[in-house]
C-alpha cells in the first residue's frame, strides 16, 4: 500500500496546473486595474450601489463645462503721435456790428451810451442786442497811396496826409504801406516803427507812371487784408479817379460789399486845384470836373459801404484835424452783437440800420450845456453778405 504522501503529490500537481490560467486571469486583472487615485480621475460613475463596476457598461461622466473666458478690457485711447484727431463746428450766426457816434460839426466821438440807447434793423426787422461793449483798440492799417505823374499838386497832398497819419500812430499800432500807379508796389509790411513809415513816405519822389488803376489796387490790398484775422482799416488816399484797371465799378462794389472785418477811410486829394479849376467855361473844363465829382462819389462809397468816412479837404491844414478825427473814430466805438433772426445761410445781401434811441423808444436827443440840441451822425456799416452754407 502506498504512502499517503505519494498519492497526494500527483494530485496537487494536477491541481496546479489545473488552476495556472485562473491565477494569471486574476493577477492580469490587478496589473490593469489602476491605483485608487487614478481610478478617482479617470473612472466613470458608477452604477451599482457599492460603486463597483464589474463587466456592467456604465455611462461615461459628462466633461464638465468650461467657464467662459473673461471679456476683454475695453482699449484705453490715448493721444499717440500721428493720431488724427477731429472736431466738430457748429455755426451758429451772429452779427458783430461796430457803431461810432460822431457830432457832426466837431466830429467828437459821443461817449457814454447805453445798450438800450441803440437799436438795429436787419432787412427792416427788429433785431436783439446780444453784447454791448465800448473799447479802444489798436490800430491794424494799411495805407494805400495814389502816386502817379499827373500833377504835383496831388503828390503834395498825398504826402502831407500819409505824413499827418503815420505822425499818429501809436507804439501798439501796425502800419503797412502800399502805392500804386499802373501797377501796386508795397513798400512796407506791417510794422510798429512809426520811422520805418515816415521813411517809406519820403522816398515817394519820382512816380514812374500817369495811370491809376485804383480799383485793382483796392481789390488787391482786400484780398490782402482778408487774411488777417480781427479789425482791419485801410486809409485809402487818392483823387479817385481810375484809368486802366481790370475791373470795373460794380466788380470792385460788390468786393468791397462782401468785405468783412474791414473799414475804408478815404482820403480825396487835389482838392485846392480843383477849387480853382471849377467853373471855368469849356467843354473840356466841364468834362473834367465831372469825372472828378464821379471819382468823389467812388471814394465816398467806398467808405460807407464799410462804416468808414470819406474826407476830402481843400487845404493843407484840414489834415490834423481830419486824421484825429479817423483815429478817434477807429479807437473809439461802441460794439454791438446780435443773432439775427433770420438765419439762412444762402449768401444774400442783408441789409443792417442803427439808430439811437432814448428810454422811450424815441429818437434820442442830443443837446450841449446850453441846452441847444446838437446833430449827429450815427456811423454804422450798411449790411453785410450772410455766408453760403457750403461755406
Amino acid at each position: 500500500m502506498r504512502p499517503f504522501a505519494s498519492v497526494l503529490r500527483p494530485i496537487a500537481i494536477a491541481l496546479c496546473f489545473l488552476l495556472l490560467p485562473t491565477i494569471a486571469l486574476v493577477q492580469q486583472g490587478q496589473q490593469q486595474t489602476p491605483p485608487p487615485a487614478q481610478q478617482d480621475q479617470n473612472a466613470p460613475d458608477a452604477g451599482g450601489p457599492g460603486g463597483d463596476t464589474g463587466v456592467i457598461a456604465v455611462p461615461k461622466k459628462k466633461p464638465a463645462e468650461a467657464a467662459p473666458p473673461p471679456a476683454p478690457e475695453a482699449p484705453k485711447l490715448t493721444d499717440q503721435p500721428g493720431n488724427k484727431t477731429f472736431t466738430l463746428n457748429v455755426d451758429v450766426p451772429e452779427v458783430t456790428v461796430d457803431v461810432s457816434v460822431l457830432l457832426e460839426k466837431t466830429q467828437q466821438f459821443v461817449p457814454n451810451l447805453k445798450p438800450g440807447n441803440f437799436r438795429v434793423y436787419e432787412d427792416g426787422v427788429p433785431q436783439q442786442v446780444l453784447g454791448f461793449k465800448r473799447g479802444e483798440a489798436p490800430i491794424t492799417a494799411l495805407m494805400l497811396l495814389e502816386f502817379a505823374s499827373t500833377n504835383y499838386n496831388f503828390i503834395y497832398d498825398m504826402r502831407n496826409a500819409a505824413y499827418t497819419f503815420a505822425s499818429q500812430l501809436r507804439p501798439q499800432d501796425y502800419v503797412a504801406l502800399m502805392t500804386f500807379d499802373l501797377h501796386t508796389h508795397i513798400l512796407t509790411d506791417f510794422t510798429q516803427d512809426k520811422q520805418q513809415v515816415q521813411q517809406a513816405i519820403d522816398s515817394l519822389t519820382i512816380p514812374g507812371f500817369s495811370d491809376r488803376n485804383l480799383f485793382d489796387a483796392l481789390y488787391e490790398a482786400i484780398d490782402r487784408l482778408e487774411r488777417i484775422d480781427g479789425k482791419k482799416y485801410i486809409i485809402l488816399i487818392a483823387s479817385g479817379r481810375d484809368t486802366f484797371s481790370k475791373i470795373n465799378l460794380d466788380q470792385i462794389l460788390a468786393k468791397v460789399k462782401a468785405t468783412h472785418d474791414i473799414t475804408i477811410y478815404a482820403v480825396s486829394t487835389g482838392g485846392a486845384l480843383r477849387a480853382i479849376r471849377e467853373g471855368r467855361g469849356g467843354f473840356y473844363s466841364q468834362m473834367r470836373d465831372l469825372d472828378y465829382l464821379q471819382a468823389d462819389n467812388e471814394m465816398k462809397t467806398f467808405a460807407q459801404l464799410t462804416q468808414g468816412r470819406w474826407f476830402n479837404p481843400r487845404f493843407v491844414g484840414e489834415m490834423p484835424d481830419i486824421f484825429s478825427s479817423i483815429s478817434d473814430s477807429i479807437r473809439s466805438k461802441y460794439q454791438l452783437v446780435y443773432r439775427p433772426t433770420n438765419a439762412k445761410q444762402d449768401g444774400t445781401w442783408r441789409k443792417i440800420k442803427v439808430e439811437l434811441v432814448d428810454e422811450e423808444g424815441k429818437p434820442l436827443q442830443i443837446i450841449d450845456e446850453r441846452q441847444r440840441p446838437l446833430k449827429y451822425q450815427v456811423i454804422a456799416r450798411d449790411g453785410y453778405k450772410a455766408k453760403l452754407q457750403v461755406e
